[in-house]
């Protein structure tokens, strides 16, 4: 039985119905590859890293969403996604650098403002604060799984290995989180930027 090797198509299907670990052999069937194609792309392991991620993040919703079109093979597909995900990173790159501040993540190391006042610096330390307050109020799974993720650049894989899930439960945490920040962002009409 330990060598039969399950289709990609009987895998998506028992993960849309509900079965969570086959989503779990689909990428450790593929992530060599994908993971293989974005670093040949991008060359940097923390971008290629956040890359596999977003993908990922991704085919979960659109699985879960059943907007999944079963015409093409499962990784082509997910290639296609991946391509995409590359293709933005490099055309938000042009207009916004990401910096990563060696000590601390900061939200804000994207601002580009060439004459920082005192001002302006009031300002993204009253948001910064806020974001703070924020987070705090985010239920403990989710808030543990952001700050690792935020704060620490830890990986997905590092994030499941230290908190004791799987990488498909410390994603949903990561995009419940966002999604609850995001409510509260708009709730509250705080402008993350200028």
């Amino acid at each position: 039985m330990a060598n039969v090797v399950i289709p990609d198509a009987v895998l998506v299907k028992n993960y849309i119905g509900g079965d969570e670990s086959a989503l779990s052999v689909l990428i450790n069937r593929h992530q060599s590859k994908i993971y293989g194609f974005i670093y040949s792309k991008v060359s940097d392991r923390d971008v290629s890293d956040d890359i596999f991620q977003d993908t990922f993040i991704k085919v979960i919703k659109t699985l879960k969403s059943n907007s999944y079109n079963e015409e093409g093979k499962f990784l082509p597909w997910v290639m296609r996604i991946a391509h995409n995900l590359i293709v933005d990173h490099f055309r938000r790159n042009k207009k916004m650098p990401m910096q990563r501040d060696t000590d601390e993540y900061s939200v804000f190391s994207y601002m580009t403002d060439n004459s920082p006042n005192v001002e302006h610096r009031i300002i993204t330390d009253q948001v910064e604060n806020d974001l703070q307050r924020i987070i705090e109020e985010l239920p403990a799974d989710q808030r543990e799984v952001l700050v690792m993720r935020m704060y620490q650049d830890l990986s997905f894989k590092e994030i499941a290995d230290l908190t004791g899930v799987s990488i498909n439960t410390a994603l949903g945490r990561m995009r419940y989180a966002l999604m609850n920040l995001r409510k509260v962002i708009e709730k509250n009409n705080i402008i993350l930027t200028n």
